[in-house]
């Protein structure tokens, strides 16, 4: 566990293989709750290499100094991302 915000992220190693590569992290909130969202790539074993660029919003909360993951959402595409885009912006726009 964290427990300063700048150390969580969602890089992820197996047996010496990064196969959750973080490339990019934003703090859409701070507080008891904190909500961040990342960029990341996944390791393909079949291609040996990493896949796409993938995207997930996570929500912390803090309790006894230490960060502890509460949620998740994986946007699966960027397809997805411009999609969920689109609508926030026609909602913020009403």
């Amino acid at each position: 566990m964290a427990s300063d915000i700048s150390e969580i992220t969602v890089n992820y190693e197996e047996e010496g293989v990064l196969v959750v590569k973080e490339l990019e992290k934003e703090v859409l909130s701070k507080g008891t709750w904190t909500t961040i969202m990342f960029k990341y790539q996944q390791w393909d074993k079949n291609k040996n290499d990493y896949g796409p660029i993938l995207f997930t919003i996570r929500r912390y909360q803090k309790r006894n100094d230490e960060y502890w993951q509460r949620s998740k959402f994986n946007i699966s595409s960027k397809e997805q991302a411009q999609k969920i885009i689109d609508v926030l912006v026609k909602w913020v726009k009403e």
